[in-house]
């Protein structure tokens, strides 16, 4: 999976789940005596949360979190695209979390726990890098 020119991998950061929300609106009105009536309104933005381990003898997780906090912190919309091709569409990084386990002696982390949210936005200009 890509989000810009961020590939998640082993190399970088390979996540091991990933989950996807996607919401539909129907507007309700009371009435009595009987059911609300309802209205399609459309759908709702989606979100994705990808989780995973990074440890040091695979990966550089403390790199590539930072590089990941940078494009947060742009506030930017970024393409998604999985391994197959499936363009998700465009998405914003609302959320990084990370647990540091099982320290070296100088504090480096053995293992970063690390969780991602994403949450899809409609912007015709989307960034690449």
């Amino acid at each position: 999976m890509a989000l810009g020119m961020f590939v998640f991998s082993l190399p970088t950061l390979a996540y091991q789940d990933l989950q996807r929300k996607s919401a539909w609106r129907h507007a309700r009105s009371g009435r009595i005596g009987t059911i609300d009536a309802t209205q399609f309104t459309g759908r709702d933005n989606q979100t994705i949360s990808l989780a995973g381990d990074a440890p040091a003898e695979l990966m550089d997780g403390r790199a590539s979190l930072d590089q990941l906090h940078d494009m947060a912190d742009q506030g930017a919309a970024w393409s998604l695209i999985d391994g197959a091709g499936r363009v998700y569409g465009a998405f914003v990084i609302t959320a990084i979390d990370e647990r540091q386990r099982h320290l070296f002696p100088d504090g480096t982390p053995r293992l970063i726990e690390f969780g991602i949210e994403l949450l899809e936005v409609d912007a015709p200009q989307v960034s690449a890098a």
